[in-house]
């Protein structure tokens, strides 16, 4: 069945060969391997598949491979073998191809001439091509070496076991594409293709490489294959209305021919909207000066051309070769294709130096280095097999050559070279960039960086960066764009690269373009507003010193103090006068040390907080303010008890009345609450960074929040049991008049401390203790104000009602009219006698009312006698004495 088959595809190919009326251009030289060479030198076939559009390029490249056969030869290496050439024109056409490459089979010699066979062949540079020819070839087992075909499927030795290459797959070219499209942030790119194995393949690569990196096309264009096919036009039509169509895509990957380019240049061009775009040019075209018509367009009406290119080799010795052909007529005698150039259209004494120069100026380095490797491979092999071994060259097969070559180690410019597994040689990419050698003049060899295929790494040029983004980095091609302060918000049903952008919350910011992810900022240091780009720390912020109503917070402490000071020396100058003595003189030495130590609490609250600051400040307040209202709750029993007339309530009173015991009893109470509090959970400095966006509020923590009312509840109770007491004294003697003041200033304490607790819990901010610190003031200055103020007013300027006549008459006055009440009430007599006339009269009175008298001078004796006291009289006491 094989060879039936076999059979029938020679008869097809014999039948193209017979009825070819075109006669076959060919390049020849004689040696004892013949090595074949397949070059597009026409690029085209007409509608009568007559070869046109002659490739100075292409000729060009076809004499690199006669310059390197004449190199092996004339170096000796392979001692007396020699190495011969036989080179045809594909035509850029699968058709042409398969029938010029016939005269390489045995098959195809029916004269049975006496020629050496075809070991190998050079070619093609299109992959189309090289598909069709390789299958062919392979009936023969002659291998092909193609210098540039790159598509991928070449790579599969299952289905095309005789190909090998001196250029990497079209799958490392689509790898460098996307480190461009990556390295300048193009995402939403135009893509444009020649609809063959070459191009449909680079597209398959290229997306596949685009969908790990977001990378996402806008169109993809195939164009017919061949420029014949009758939908060509069309389809160009169609790719120019997209390019110019899709204004926000700026950027477009070609993987054309030549010829394609040159037609979509043409008709682009003609658009507004289709100039100043970036185009990044396949190894295809990407050093084919052809494809831009420099008479109609320049380089400023495309825009910027990047071009991915094989790697190049050095081309000196080429030009020389070219040069010298002057020298060598025997050369170009039996090669038509360099004889029908030399012989052209160009007349002149120096019409040969213009020919040269165009096929000079016509040098691409990559095709030197590849077609180089190319010819150093097959010698390699040469020698592997007939130098190092004996071999038979006369029945050497191309079979056994084609397994010896795949597996050959060769040399160029001292670096050793091999095929791998898949016969490829993956040699890397040079990155170019169009520009201009002169005003006329472009140049397609500018390198600005590399690709290294092992590594997968892209390399720019460090003195050629500032040229590139020079003209990339204004550049935009993305469908779409979030700036800093914005994050992607995917599309339904859209591609990838194309979004909704929304900004980045209140505490969350993003710093790069096109961010996926709104980062979170440090909420204790740092903030954001919405569609922040980076986040600002926070100010700390606490009651300064410096602070305007902290300032007059701390005066009116300082004044508390120095009124407290005033009052205690005014009490102590003024020691044994009868108002002293009514204060209970001690209990208010004590009353105004617990002022003086309010007043001071006051410091504690402001300035910058620590832990053992917010431990002391409520503390120190707690306890103070406790010491106060216990010796005011004395006061408040004494006066209460001096002026009891029932006898049954006044023993019981007289009980219950024990200075030493009271105030220290109040102040256990206190003192176990606070305990507590600092041993199971202290007060601790806060950082607070929720309460205010901008500012990262250092406060004190009560922690234990119920301790704190606890301690409040606790002076509130006392508070609340003086203001009771001091209520039912209010109508006392005019100069026992402290219950009317005590009462006063416990309801402004209470009222204070209600208005307190609400303001306290609900007012944020550094304030919070100011809050606090005005409420202890107006606590402390009501106490100091109603209970001490009036006496210091009379002591300093109401002199003539200090003293005990006035005193006396106040109490007698005070007396008789209660006595008139208590006569209906209890008709045995004055149950109080220390109150009576009698008792004021009487000098030496009878036991029962000197035991009342000592009663009544208790009010003015103090609980205990420190010896400034000794000296003070009884206030009560019958002036007799």
């Amino acid at each position: 069945m094989k060879q039936f088959f076999s059979f029938w595809f020679f008869l097809a190919i014999f039948s193209l060969q017979v009825f070819c009326s075109e006669a076959l251009q060919e390049a020849t030289s004689p040696g004892d391997i013949i090595i074949g060479g397949l070059f597009p030198i026409h690029e085209s076939v007409d509608d009568k598949g007559l070869c046109n559009r002659f490739s100075v390029a292409r000729l060009a490249q076809s004499l690199m491979m006669v310059r390197a056969i004449e190199e092996i030869n004339q170096s000796g290496e392979l001692g007396n073998i020699t190495l011969g050439y036989h080179v045809v024109d594909s035509c850029g056409d699968i058709t042409t191809a398969l029938r010029n490459t016939l005269p390489f089979m045995k098959i195809n010699d029916r004269e049975q001439r006496l020629t050496p066979p075809v070991m190998a062949v050079i070619g093609d540079y299109y992959s189309e091509i090289s598909v069709a020819v390789t299958r062919q070839l392979n009936l023969e087992k002659i291998p092909e070496i193609s210098y540039g075909s790159t598509s991928g499927l070449l790579s599969d030795k299952t289905r095309f076991p005789s190909f090998l290459r001196t250029v990497p797959e079209d799958d490392h070219q689509a790898q460098a594409i996307i480190e461009i499209l990556n390295d300048h942030n193009w995402n939403w790119v135009g893509l444009v293709a020649t609809d063959g194995e070459y191009g449909r393949y680079a597209v398959e690569r290229l997306q596949h490489h685009a969908a790990h990196h977001d990378i996402c096309f806008a169109y993809i264009k195939f164009l017919p294959e061949f420029l014949v096919d009758n939908n060509l036009k069309v389809s160009i039509n169609e790719a120019v209305k997209s390019i110019t169509e899709n204004t926000n895509v700026s950027v477009i990957v070609s993987f054309t021919k030549p010829n394609h380019m040159m037609y979509i240049f043409d008709n682009v061009l003609k658009h507004h909207k289709g100039r100043n775009k970036v185009w990044i040019a396949s190894d295809t075209w990407s050093q084919s000066i052809d494809v831009l018509d420099t008479t109609r367009w320049n380089l400023k009406d495309v825009g910027t051309i990047f071009g991915i290119t094989l790697k190049s080799g050095n081309t000196s010795s080429f030009q020389q070769f070219l040069r010298n052909l002057d020298k060598r007529p025997d050369l170009y005698k039996n090669n038509s294709f360099l004889s029908d150039f030399l012989n052209g259209t160009v007349s002149g004494s120096n019409a040969f130096d213009t020919k040269i120069n165009q096929l000079i100026n016509m040098i691409y380095p990559y095709a030197v280095f590849s077609i180089d490797l190319a010819i150093k491979a097959i010698a390699e092999t040469v020698k592997d097999l007939c130098i190092n071994q004996k071999c038979d060259i006369a029945t050497l097969q191309p079979e056994k050559f084609r397994d010896a070559l795949k597996t050959a180690n060769f040399y160029l410019d001292g670096k050793k070279y091999s095929f791998d597994k898949h016969c490829n040689l993956n040699s890397g990419y040079d990155i170019i960039l169009w520009q201009y050698n002169s005003p006329t003049t472009l140049d397609m060899n500018y390198e600005i960086g590399h690709y290294d295929i092992e590594r997968e790494e892209m390399t720019f040029i460090k003195s050629e960066i500032n040229s590139l983004y020079h003209q990339t980095k204004k550049v935009s091609s993305r469908c779409s764009t979030c700036y800093p302060g914005e994050w992607k918000v995917r599309k339904a049903g859209q591609p990838v690269c194309c979004y909704e952008c929304k900004k980045c919350p209140v505490n969350y910011y993003s710093a790069h373009k096109d961010a996926s992810l709104c980062l979170a900022c440090e909420n204790t240091t740092h903030y954001s507003f919405e569609g922040s780009q980076n986040c600002t720390m926070k100010r700390i912020d606490y009651l300064e010193w410096d602070d305007v109503y902290h300032i007059v917070l701390l005066v009116f402490a300082a004044l508390g103090v120095l009124l407290t000071l005033v009052v205690a020396i005014i009490y102590i100058a003024r020691w044994n006068t009868p108002v002293v003595r009514s204060s209970v003189g001690p209990i208010a030495i004590l009353l105004l040390l617990s002022l003086l130590s309010t007043f001071g609490s006051v410091v504690l609250f402001g300035g910058q907080p620590k832990d053992w600051q917010c431990q002391a400040r409520q503390v120190l307040f707690g306890l103070s303010f406790t010491l106060a209202v216990s010796c005011i709750l004395v006061k408040s029993f004494k006066i209460i008890l001096a002026f009891e007339f029932d006898p049954v309530t006044r023993d019981l009173l007289a009980k219950l009345y024990k200075p030493y015991l009271i105030i220290p009893l109040c102040m256990a109470g206190q003192v176990l609450i606070c305990t507590v509090w600092l041993a199971y959970r202290p007060p601790v400095l806060k950082q607070d960074s929720k309460s205010f966006v901008k500012l990262l509020l250092l406060k004190c923590d009560e922690n234990l929040f119920p301790a704190f009312g606890a301690m409040l509840a606790y002076i509130g109770f006392l508070a609340i049991i003086c203001f009771i007491l001091a209520f039912k004294g209010r109508k006392l003697p005019e100069c026992y008049n402290d219950a009317k003041f005590i009462t006063f200033s416990m309801l402004i304490y209470i009222i204070t401390w209600i208005i307190f607790g609400p303001v306290y819990v609900n007012v944020t901010g550094k304030y919070n203790s100011a809050i606090e610190m005005a409420v202890i003031l107006i606590s402390a200055y009501s106490i100091l104000f109603c209970l001490f103020f009036t006496k210091c007013y009379v002591i300093l300027f109401k002199q003539e009602e200090n003293t005990e006549k006035v005193f006396r008459n106040t109490v007698t006055k005070f007396s008789m009219g209660k006595d008139k009440n208590l006569d209906k009430n209890y008709p045995s007599g004055i149950q109080n006698p220390a109150l009576s006339m009698e008792s004021l009269s009487n000098p030496e009175p009878w036991d029962p009312v000197t035991e009342r008298r000592e009663s009544m001078n208790s009010i003015a004796k103090p609980f205990f006698q420190p010896p400034i006291l000794d000296k003070q009289p009884p206030l009560l006491q019958d002036e007799e004495q």
